[in-house]
């Protein structure tokens, strides 16, 4: 599909939520030299310069895609949302993305012309917007942040260590500096990205056990919950991988019998079984081979019975 409208905005138009007031965010656009302007308080007509999309599309998808939960209760009366949906999250997002394209050629009433040739206009008018030259690092700035701490065995996140020789330098002197500022992509914890103390650079540092699967950290908080249920109260990362292999098994037996096994696997699809990467600085893809389990294969249930 042609679709020209891209690059680095100059301004971002916001409500006050408060996912848009996060360091991570802000950060990222300082980084990058995108101005934030929030709604006025109480002014909610500020929001029709994205509401009117946002309602065109969600029409788009009440009307055409089975298992809509609709605009609220009321609407949807007695269909059966969960039982008629089909879509996986990464198949919704290529159908929206297919409905925007659609949407970038037709006449809009207000305009009276389509949005792509007011698009055209703008361009040919005050020139093609600034372009992202590397993707990865753009992602990597508007990454989630947490501060930690650098120990002697490197950093510890959530029960994971992580370790690279490149961080010995810093380990020196780890008593001299403060917390680092972490970036890390929920999508695929095995490597986070850390800001030197001069703040100029991302470095790439992976897990420090290699042989550990790459995971999502919706995986992660729920093997640790799972393990906290059985009153395991001091959690360690060999149990934890360990629960996140068994939890990996059972979803994979039981991927064709059930909606929630099928978003869990699609979660995972993008985590790519490769070998690990050198250090660097600048951010790429590490996602170590999958775990080998102590544990025998569990066995497919002859049937399934559906709630």
């Amino acid at each position: 599909m042609d679709w020209p409208m891209s690059g680095k905005p100059k301004l971002l138009y916001l409500d006050n939520a408060a996912e848009f007031k996060s360091e991570a965010l802000r950060r990222g656009c300082e980084q990058h030299g995108i101005k934030l302007n929030y709604r006025p308080p109480g002014q909610p007509h500020y929001g029709g310069i994205v509401e009117r999309i946002i309602g065109t599309t969600m029409r788009m998808i009440h009307n055409e895609l089975p298992g809509t939960t609709f605009s609220n209760p009321g609407q949807r009366g007695t269909y059966a949302s969960e039982k008629k949906a089909i879509a996986t999250l990464r198949e919704l997002e290529r159908w929206i993305a297919l409905a925007i394209g659609t949407y970038h050629v037709s006449v809009h009433s207000g305009l009276l012309q389509p949005p792509a040739a007011r698009w055209a206009e703008a361009v040919a008018r005050e020139g093609v917007p600034a372009i992202v030259t590397n993707p990865k690092a753009f992602l990597v700035d508007f990454l989630p942040i947490i501060r930690r701490t650098l120990q002697r065995t490197g950093f510890v996140i959530d029960h994971v260590y992580y370790y690279t020789d490149a961080l010995k330098p810093w380990i020196a002197r780890r008593d001299r500096l403060r917390p680092f500022l972490i970036r890390r992509d929920p999508r695929d914890i095995s490597r986070i990205w850390v800001l030197e103390p001069e703040g100029q650079l991302y470095l790439e540092v992976p897990y420090r056990t290699l042989a550990h699967p790459a995971v999502t950290l919706w995986e992660q908080r729920e093997a640790l919950t799972k393990l906290r249920q059985r009153g395991r109260e001091q959690v360690d990362e060999a149990a934890l991988f360990r629960m996140i292999g068994q939890m990996r098994e059972i979803v994979t037996t039981a991927q064709k019998a059930t909606r929630k096994a099928r978003r869990d696997v699609e979660r995972r699809q993008h985590l790519e079984a490769q070998a690990p990467p050198d250090t660097r600085v600048l951010p790429r893809t590490n996602a170590p081979s999958g775990l080998q389990s102590d544990l025998p294969p569990a066995k497919p249930f002859d049937q399934i019975e559906e709630w």
